[in-house]
């Protein structure tokens, strides 16, 4: 929960989040819940906008086996649910772990094939949010039924928006959440949906996927639970450069470099990866902020030279029409050569690995691995990592009194009597 406050809060001050703002502002007068920096809507519309701010700076969290951002859908949507309901703290949680387990679930159940053009933070995750609004309605069984169908009879979100560097990837979480809150408000009012939505003849696992395991979705059902599984974000990029920028990070910091000495050291610096991450972050030579946070090239380099890819690796004004305009890291690039190893594909999704192998000027060559990135529960962060993430995050955006509050009532949610109240402290 705190993980996610903290790309909502601040990727709520960003332009395409203003522009949902706006949207959302014209869509009815309520003031149901609260849309982070911009005042109240109707609930559906301030899990959209708020769905949006989550996804903004891609440092929310991030599911290995289903390759699905949790947080940005299926908070928003409970969240707006739970302060028009003013439901408690224990009711919230529930209904964000459940509707973790909705979306996790079916992800991983038609992931990798679905991955190659279907975002599922779009698509599977829009079962998660309505899974976690229905949880808060407290529907019943033949309503949260027809709440799915409807749920996922919305599923969407393309892939196709990174050929442009589109704002579409930060539409799908918010439309997402829109739609689940929408799912279960019409369930409640008895609006029927698909039974078989999932494992139909013309459902979601066979229209969006060319290999699904329908199984996964039962597999230890009320017994394993994939909250638990959930991956923590460090660097502002896309997931699948996270294994090499820690590699990249490590090898710069056993040499000792300092400033540009890579630079005059490495001769060139080979990436292996796995297929579908390639696939999102082959660009080479990214233009915008936007297509670097999806160049596994530019993030090793940045790593390399600058020993951090955080927000500042990706301002605006370090890009132009012709490409990366500081020099040193444009002619780092050019010395970087990113490869698909089929051994690394083939133990994708389990693991996102990666293989950086460096060759020095005095002839030398050392290689380094890595399986999980860092955050991942098998290379886990700590609260203390977490909380020191918000704070830079929140506090320059907002204050440090904003900070010590929001910490203190993320500490407090299991104790929360109405959510709505509680979260007052946050205008």
């Amino acid at each position: 929960m705190l993980d996610w406050l903290g790309s909502a809060l601040a990727g709520a001050l960003e332009p395409p989040a203003r522009i949902a703002q706006e949207l959302v502002a014209g869509l009815g007068q309520s003031d149901e819940a609260r849309v982070f920096g911009a005042g109240r809507a109707a609930a559906a519309s301030a899990a959209l906008a708020n769905g949006v701010a989550s996804h903004m700076l891609e440092l929310d969290d991030v599911h290995k086996g289903s390759t699905l951002h949790a947080a940005a859908p299926v908070i928003p949507a409970a969240l707006a649910v739970a302060e028009r309901e003013h439901a408690d703290g224990p009711a919230f949680l529930l209904a964000v772990v459940l509707g973790y387990d909705a979306a996790l679930r079916i992800g991983e159940a038609v992931n990798p094939s679905h991955y190659r053009f279907w975002h599922p933070t779009g698509t599977a995750a829009t079962f998660g949010a309505a899974v976690a609004a229905g949880s808060l309605l407290r529907l019943s069984p033949a309503q949260m039924l027809d709440a799915l169908g409807t749920a996922g009879t919305q599923a969407a979100g393309l892939w196709e928006f990174n050929a442009d560097g589109a704002m579409s990837k930060h539409l799908h979480p918010g439309k997402a959440a829109f739609n689940g809150v929408l799912a279960a408000d019409l369930a409640r009012r008895g609006f029927t949906g698909a039974t078989r939505i999932l494992e139909g003849e013309r459902g979601f696992f066979r229209a969006m996927s060319s290999e699904f395991v329908a199984s996964a979705v039962l597999d230890g059902l009320g017994e394993r639970w994939k909250i638990a599984e959930n991956c923590y974000k460090l660097y502002a990029c896309c997931g699948h450069t996270h294994s090499a920028i820690d590699v990249a990070l490590d090898f710069r910091a056993q040499r000792g470099w300092q400033g540009a000495e890579a630079l005059e050291l490495l001769d060139e610096v080979a990436v292996e990866t796995y297929g579908p991450g390639y696939a999102i972050v082959k660009e080479m030579n990214p233009r915008t902020a936007y297509q670097a946070k999806f160049s596994l090239a530019y993030c090793v380099a940045a790593a390399l030279l600058e020993g951090a890819v955080g927000l500042a690796q990706f301002a605006p004004e370090r890009f132009d029409a012709t490409g990366v305009r500081d020099a040193a890291l444009a002619r780092l690039l050019g010395r970087i050569r990113v490869s698909v190893a089929p051994d690394l594909s083939a133990r994708y999704p389990g693991e996102w690995g990666t293989r950086l192998t460096w060759r020095l000027r005095d002839g030398s060559a050392h290689m380094l691995g890595a399986a999980f990135p860092r955050g991942n529960p098998e290379n886990p962060v700590s609260t203390a990592g977490l909380e020191a993430k918000f704070g830079a995050l929140v506090a320059p955006r907002y204050s440090p009194t904003l900070v010590e509050q929001a910490l203190a009532l993320v500490r407090q949610l299991p104790a929360v009597p109405d959510l709505a109240a509680a979260f007052g402290v946050l205008v």
